[in-house]
């Protein structure tokens, strides 16, 4: 039996007052703001049709022809008028890397605040959320190379080291999305799910390599692309000194001039990004860093279901 899809409409799953990005990034603590946006998530799932799906999304998953029906939940399909079956630990506890970009131009932002506090604020979320669910939460950083390392585990003071981690100021530079995760999947041994947090504006060469490298291991992919409203936009008026974050280097840059080659650039970039994830079987998602980080959460659980959905097939 295939497993419905669950439309888990924004409408139903936010305050736009308090999810805003915005009003998040003025919270200090990042762990706050990571349990903000979780609350605001998991209330949204109760007040929509589909309340009875994630309130136990760890500890259950729909039942298939063939399961033991011994383990059916009637209570909970008193609730949610579905079958549901009680899972296994070996199918429940899931491994997860974080993998956040942390390199100069992670720095930029025209919103008050930068595309490295919106990257650390959703890594934050989905490390506390995964937490919730009893898996098992790692992180890396990366500019040019693989730095702040902190393997998953589902223990006492992980989330906490993870948070902390995520608050430290990067001495990056520039990027290099291949070469790390190269030397990522060399590290990376027990499979399990990689969500990687980038930008990823850099030279592309060897990227695909470094991805499919993880893929052939058996790890699930999940690459959020994150630019700011500007960088999609270029929607400046006036002549302006520009620096590059990365080199130093000044550059004066008349907007209007420059502004239909750069975003048609932009655009063939950040499509080779997406032709790269299609070939390789992994989730793709670009955001703009005033996208509300709800939205990215309700991604992350529609790809992990996709990849329930496709394990449970091939286990048939």
């Amino acid at each position: 039996m295939t497993q419905p899809a669950v439309n888990l409409t924004p409408a139903a799953r936010r305050s736009d007052e308090i999810l805003d990005p915005g009003s998040l990034m003025r919270i200090k603590a990042l762990e706050l703001r990571a349990k903000i946006v979780v609350q605001g998530f998991m209330h949204g799932l109760h007040r929509s049709p589909y309340h009875g799906f994630s309130v136990e999304f760890s500890e259950y998953r729909q039942y298939s022809p063939g399961d033991d029906p011994r383990y059916l939940d009637w209570k909970l399909y008193a609730r949610s008028d579905r079958h549901y079956i009680k899972r296994f630990e070996d199918e429940t506890n899931l491994r997860c890397h974080l993998a956040v970009d942390s390199s100069r131009s992670m720095s930029y932002g025209s919103l008050g605040y930068t595309k490295a506090d919106y990257a650390a604020t959703l890594a934050g979320t989905l490390a506390y959320f995964l937490s919730l669910q009893h898996d098992a939460v790692g992180l890396v950083r990366f500019d040019e190379r693989l730095d702040d390392i902190l393997p998953p585990h589902y223990r006492p003071g992980q989330l906490r080291r993870l948070m902390l981690a995520l608050e430290r100021p990067s001495a990056g530079r520039g990027t290099d999305v291949a070469e790390p995760l190269r030397q990522f999947a060399e590290y990376v041994s027990r499979r399990g799910i990689v969500v990687i947090l980038s930008d990823c504006l850099a030279e592309l060469d060897g990227l695909e390599t470094a991805l499919g490298t993880l893929r052939s291991r058996g790890q699930d992919v999940i690459l959020f692309q994150i630019l700011d409203p500007a960088e999609t936009s270029f929607d400046f008026e006036e002549s302006l000194l520009f620096e590059d974050l990365e080199t130093g280097r000044d550059l004066y840059v008349d907007p209007q001039q420059v502004r239909p080659g750069y975003l048609e650039k932009l655009e063939a970039h950040n499509q080779s990004v997406r032709a790269t994830c299609d070939k390789l079987g992994i989730e793709y998602f670009p955001l703009t860093t005033n996208q509300p980080l709800d939205g990215a959460l309700h991604d992350f659980l529609q790809a992990r279901m996709r990849r329930g959905r496709r394990v449970s097939r091939r286990g048939v």
